[in-house]
This record gives structure tokens, C-alpha cells and sequence, in this order.
């Protein structure tokens, strides 16, 4: 398998898809970088407790200015498509292209095939991310001055493992549909489609919200009761995309001072310690979202890996 992961890892940095994907990075940092340097003394400023906790480091990956997104944003919106590109011809490509059968006529494992593909991916992700989280924790150092603490490194490395857990499912997806289908096309329309549905319509456009008003309508004269189940049901229904749960994750860890995901009474805010939360906490209300978004990889890597295994592949 490690012959098939530098293989593939030699064919994705020579490739001038992983320029355009490193360069797409690179943009989503600069536009990060840029979002810091001109909106973090306001969003310090706007937010004591962030301050007055010390956790002033991750503020540069969470400050946004005016129409200028943050960098968590913009890897929001990057990482998928880094996924899905990365995975939506690894075997049909070579399919169409005669290399597969070609490859498992030599001692190769069908198994190490896929495993080594998907691998490489993983790895490319991990450099990719890292790469853009050092640039700005470099930039941004030098900008503030001020050292990151030891929770705020782990924070950080934490919010790295869940970014590439996200980029993991896309990429899953993706090379499921490219075990499916036969043509690039159709493994790369797919994808995208879900990736547009589940996040500019389910999510940004408010499509979850909406179905949750259809099924249970709340009007003025509504109790407490029926606009607390209202919401509970808009978060529920929110909360099968997997974008969504990416951001609630990621807003846990970077800002700490998140008192939790659920619905929050007023008369329940009033008794709230303005506090941020430990590190053990945030982990604690965060944990299904990790174990949903590793879930979701494992299936999709997981169907592809049964279907590749059963296929009939014949030279062409």
C-alpha cells in the first residue's frame, strides 16, 4: 500500500490540480489574513470575555471584517471542494484510462488500491490545511505580539483534525461516486450538487428552518413551550447537513466562550457565568459532532471500498 500512497502522493503534487487547490488555499489565508488585520482590535474590543480570558491567538482565525470573511469561513468553503477534487476520478480515471487492470495484474492487493488512494488524500489535505493554519499563526504572531498558550496550540491542532475529518467525508463521497460511475462527469456533478444543497440551501438560504416552520407552524400567540420544540426541531433538521455541523464544531473550539449548541432561555442566560468554557467541556459538547462527521467518512469510504472490492475490472 505505501508503493500505491507515494504513487498517488507524486501524481498530486506534479499535477496542476493541486496548484490551483494549493493556490485556492493560499487565497482563502490571504483573505483571512486580511479579515485579522483590519477587524481583530474591533472584535477584541467588541468581546471581553475574550480578552479578559486570554484567548486572544485564536481570534485570528475567527475575526472577520465587514463583507470579508474569516478564515474558518473560507475553509469552510474550500475544503470540500479540495475534498471532492481530489477524489472524483480516483478510479474511474483509471478505469477508462486502462492503468486499473494494468495495476492489479502486478502483486498488488485490490484492497491497497483503494486504501492508498484515499490515504493520499488524506495526507494532501493534512499538508494543505497545515500549510494555511502555520501562514496565518506565523502572520498573525508577528502581527499581535502576543505568544499562544498551550489550550489555544491544542485548540488549534484539534480544529486541524476536525477540518480534515470534514474534508475527509467530501473526498469519501466523491470516491464513491467515482466507483459507481464510470465517467468523470458524473462522479464530479454529484458531489457538488450535494455539497450546493447541503450548504447554500439547507443551510445559508435557511431550506432546514423552513421545513421545520411547514412541519410545525409557530405563530404570534405561540407558547414558549411550542417556540422552544420550533427550534429544537430547525436545529435538528439543521444538523443533518454536514456543513453545519462542521461549523458548530469548529465555533466550539476556536470560541471559547461559547456557552453551548442548544437552545438558551433568557431566564437561563441570567444564571451563566460569563466564563469561557475549559477545554474538556468544549470537547464534551462537540463529541457528536466529531462522531457524526467521522461516521459519515467511514460510510462513504467504506461503501466504495465494498463496491471496488466486488467489481469486475477488465482490461479496455
Amino acid at each position: 500500500m505505501l508503493a500505491i500512497v507515494r504513487k498517488e502522493l507524486a501524481d498530486y503534487f506534479n499535477s496542476i490540480r493541486f496548484l490551483v487547490l494549493f493556490l485556492l488555499a493560499l487565497v482563502a489565508s490571504g483573505f483571512g489574513l486580511y479579515a485579522v488585520q483590519q477587524g481583530i482590535r474591533a472584535a477584541l474590543e467588541t468581546s471581553g470575555a475574550v480578552t479578559k480570558s486570554g484567548f486572544v491567538f485564536l481570534a485570528l482565525f475567527t475575526s472577520s471584517f465587514q463583507n470579508i470573511p474569516s478564515l474558518t469561513f473560507s475553509l469552510g468553503l474550500v475544503i470540500p471542494i479540495v475534498g471532492i477534487a481530489l477524489g472524483f476520478d480516483a478510479i474511474n480515471s483509471e478505469r477508462t484510462g486502462g492503468t486499473l487492470s494494468r495495476l492489479l495484474a502486478q502483486p498488488v492487493y485490490r484492497d491497497s488500491v483503494i486504501n492508498g488512494k484515499f490515504l493520499a488524500g488524506i495526507i494532501t489535505m493534512i499538508i494543505m490545511i497545515g500549510t494555511t493554519l502555520l501562514l496565518v499563526a506565523g502572520y498573525g504572531l508577528r502581527m499581535i505580539g502576543v505568544p499562544p498558550t498551550a489550550v489555544e496550540i491544542i485548540r488549534l491542532f484539534l480544529y486541524l483534525v476536525i477540518t480534515v475529518v470534514y474534508g475527509a467525508f467530501w473526498m469519501g463521497l466523491s470516491m464513491l461516486f467515482s466507483v459507481v460511475f464510470r465517467r468523470a462527469a458524473g462522479s464530479l456533478l454529484l458531489p457538488i450538487a450535494l455539497f450546493l444543497v447541503f450548504y447554500f440551501f439547507w443551510v445559508m438560504l435557511g431550506l432546514g428552518p423552513a421545513i421545520a416552520n411547514s412541519l410545525a407552524p409557530v405563530g404570534e400567540g405561540a407558547t414558549l413551550e411550542a417556540q422552544i420544540q420550533n427550534a429544537e426541531l430547525q436545529q435538528t433538521l439543521l444538523r443533518l447537513s454536514p456543513s453545519y455541523l462542521f461549523q458548530e464544531a469548529y465555533y466550539v473550539l476556536l470560541v471559547p466562550v461559547a456557552k453551548g449548541l442548544g437552545i438558551i432561555t433568557r431566564a437561563q442566560a441570567m444564571y451563566m457565568v460569563p466564563n469561557p468554557l475549559s477545554l474538556g467541556q468544549s470537547l464534551l459538547a462537540i463529541w457528536p459532532h466529531f462522531v457524526g462527521m467521522v461516521s459519515l467518512s467511514a460510510i462513504c469510504f467504506a461503501i466504495s471500498y465494498i463496491i471496488f472490492m466486488k467489481q469486475e475490472i477488465r482490461p479496455t
